[in-house]
């Protein structure tokens, strides 16, 4: 065996943000327990036929809490109340859900090798457009829907479990007509599975065959809740925020809730952590080595513009192999920089490769490293990457790669994997780094999450509800504000800013939209406050202005009387479906099936379309349309007692005060408001932007459109005229 072999340090990234909606205590997302079944067990299973092969897993506390929360509270998301609904009992509403979201797996790797699960994509169509899923369920039966659910939660299960469970190894062969009975049990299977994460880490980690690790607690990029300015260093001409965010007792308290909840789920102090994002700053670091960090990682790009120096060349290779494959200290903090070479190679190359080939290509590059060095003292070679989204792009779930490459591994001398803590603590802590540049894995840089429109605004929304939050604590100190606290921290996780911009895109985007504001709305929530109406109203630019069914085609004056007294009196108004532009809050339906507006060159006309009648509504329910463009207004309307009356508010240092009376209003089969348009304190082509809430006791039962709001340009007198060209 070789004296001075090459060390390998692999760090497995497992993270998920926070998917619980705050209204509801459902998970709106399933992505923890999806990726608990596929890849959190599996990645530590396979090294118990490798004793020789050392890791490092790097567990994020909101990953943990999740965990837990399936494992020991029978947690719930959507996707998972779903599948548990009884095929035949599914209301439209559910099915249109599944067809939409039941094939949310990579369709090469997981869903073809399921030959029915393959035919019902294909009937469904790999091409669609939302409007025509309703069409499509009628030809889909209770059958190709139980086939649906059982087929879309097995896929999601590592191949290496079902083909070692015999119940799972069945329903593999069966392929099709499964029963209800049996999708039970295979939810009682993923149950199980969860419930066996936690334990499996903490036994390998007692071994001394892994090293855990953490991150900040919600995963937060701690460089920016210490300075949002700190994103002009790499970025020099980079449009901040309007409000700069300087919170570093928040990337205190981040940390030390991980460092807690990791000590209470493992009982140690964990040593070492990979900073969310491998995100880096001289402040964020003392922080962390006052909390006893010993170690971290992060990108090699942070360690070029650190020593001031390039590392490769314009074609990528590497010009100065000794400086990159070495720890360095700062602040008595140990630092390894990933290959980001190698790294990328992993997560995102060899997984069209084959998989012998892929390993034997990693083995080659990795002698290659030690071949170009002076091995005159321990070399480490950190390769660093996410553990679990990479693995649904290879064959077999990358188990193949793993053997391949564990298996040379375990036989080849010159090269020997090690944890991190190991190295630093047995062979070298590094050499005493000067400064340390601030930025992420990502470009060196915090681009990603700060500068685009988008991101701005959200950073925009965080700064103001903090200043709220910390105020309101102030004026009342005795109230327990556990809750709001812990809604703002979610809301400071990086993943909702991933999402945002122009750099990355999913199919559940208005999901993390939805939930980033719906923490912030909390923490009002928490406090008795009420809601700014631009939490209501989505970052992602797309989603904001909802697009009305029909346009306006013209002027009109409807008779403001509660009835439909003439086909033609909102013919040539604007229509918008409640359905289409999102709906109820609290209820699987809404109240409100239509909304139509209209206007002449003075008014503004709202027509509301109730789902039943004005008599059946609850008492105390309340009517409320909320301008937040060009003035904050708010029209309130009761719905019961005498008359109807409708009186206007406007808002003044965050108090609404009563302007007026509106007499143009009427309920009776729907409910008509004329508003003039000097009342809302619109001109002429100004834009107004307009929701309606619908509450009962103060409580908001309803908002629509729940996503965006309504744009209203006020007409210039010629409107109509133009019309016409």
């Amino acid at each position: 065996m070789t004296n001075n072999p090459l060390y390998i340090a692999f760090v497995w990234h497992m993270h998920q943000p926070y998917y619980k909606d705050p209204s509801t205590d459902i998970y709106r997302l399933p992505w923890v327990r999806l990726h608990g079944t596929k890849d959190y067990l599996d990645m530590l299973e396979i090294l118990k036929d490798f004793p020789a092969i050392r890791q490092n897993f790097n567990l994020v506390p909101s990953l943990l809490e999740q965990l837990n929360d399936y494992a020991q509270n029978d947690a719930k998301d959507s996707f998972l109340e779903a599948t548990r609904k009884k095929a035949s009992d599914l209301a439209q509403d559910e099915k249109l859900f599944i067809l939409e979201n039941f094939f949310l797996a990579n369709w090469e790797n997981m869903i073809k090798p399921f030959p029915r699960y393959y035919e019902l994509l294909v009937k469904r169509g790999t091409h669609f457009i939302k409007a025509d899923l309703v069409r499509m369920i009628k030809y889909f039966s209770d059958t190709d829907f139980l086939d649906l659910q059982v087929l879309f939660n097995l896929c999601w299960i590592d191949p290496f479990f079902r083909e070692n469970d015999p119940f799972l190894k069945m329903l593999v062969e069966k392929g099709r007509h499964y029963t209800e009975d049996e999708k039970s049990v295979l939810i009682e299977k993923q149950i199980t599975i969860l419930k066996r994460i936690i334990p499996a880490y903490r036994e390998m980690a007692s071994t001394g065959q892994v090293e855990l690790s953490l991150s900040p607690f919600y995963h937060p990029i701690t460089p920016l809740l210490c300075d949002t300015d700190i994103a002009r260093v790499a970025m020099p001409g980079v449009n901040l925020p309007r409000l700069r965010f300087s919170s570093p007792e928040d990337a205190r308290k981040q940390i030390e809730m991980g460092i807690a909840y990791f000590e209470k789920v493992f009982h140690y102090r964990p040593t070492g952590m990979w900073p969310s994002e491998g995100s880096v700053s001289e402040q964020a670091l003392k922080i962390m080595a006052s909390h006893g960090i010993q170690w971290i990682a992060t990108d090699e790009g942070i360690l070029a513009h650190s020593l001031r120096k390039s590392l490769r060349d314009v074609s990528g290779n590497l010009t100065d192999p000794q400086a990159l494959y070495r720890p360095y200290r700062f602040e008595d903090v140990s630092i390894v920089f990933r290959d980001h070479t190698i790294s990328d190679l992993i997560g995102f190359v060899y997984s069209q490769w084959d998989s012998k080939k892929a390993a034997d290509d990693l083995m080659s590059r990795l002698l290659h490293i030690r071949n170009s060095l002076p091995m005159d003292r321990p070399r480490l070679v950190s390769i660093i990457l996410d553990g679990e989204n990479a693995w649904e792009h290879y064959k077999n779930d990358g188990r193949d790669f793993f053997l391949y490459l564990y298996e040379r591994l375990s036989r080849e001398d010159r090269l020997k994997t090690v944890t991190v803590n190991e190295f630093i603590h047995d062979l070298d802590k590094g050499e005493k780094l000067e400064y340390l540049y601030p930025g992420s894995w990502i470009n060196a840089n915090f681009g990603i999450w700060i500068g685009h429109e988008e991101d701005n605004l959200s950073w925009d929304y965080l700064a103001d509800t903090r200043k709220k939050l910390e105020y309101f604590q102030k004026e009342n100190p005795d109230d327990n504000l556990e809750k709001a606290w812990k809604s703002l921290y979610i809301a400071e996780g990086s993943d909702w800013n991933w999402w945002y911009g122009d750099e990355h895109t999913t199919e559940t985007q208005e999901e993390f939209d939805e939930l980033f504001r719906m923490n912030l709305m909390q923490v009002y929530k928490e406090m008795g406050r009420e809601i700014p109406s631009e939490l209501f109203v989505p970052v992602l630019r797309h989603d904001r202005r909802i697009t009305p069914t029909l346009l306006v085609r013209g002027f009109i004056r409807p008779t403001i009387d509660g009835l439909v007294t003439s086909y033609y009196e909102w013919y040539q108004g604007a229509q918008v479906d409640v359905k289409k532009s999102g709906g109820s809050m609290h209820k699987s339906e809404s109240l409100i099936a239509s909304i139509y507006y209209g206007f002449n060159k003075d008014f503004l006309f709202l027509r509301l379309d109730p789902k039943f009648p004005f008599d059946e509504f609850e008492e105390g329910t309340e009517f409320s349309i909320i301008t937040s463009m060009p003035s904050e207004i708010k029209i309130t309307v009761p719905l019961k007692g005498k008359g109807c009356k409708a009186t206007l508010f406007e808002k003044s240092d965050d108090v609404w005060i009563m302007i007026k009376e509106i007499t143009e209003v009427a309920f009776l089969d729907i409910f008509e408001i004329g508003i003039s348009f000097a009342d809302l304190k619109a001109k002429k082509e100004d834009e107004i932007h307009l929701y309606i809430s619908i509450a009962k006791d103060t409580e908001e039962m309803e908002r629509c459109p729940w996503r965006g709001h309504l744009s209203i340009t006020v007409p210039t007198p010629e409107f109509e005229a133009l019309l016409w060209y």
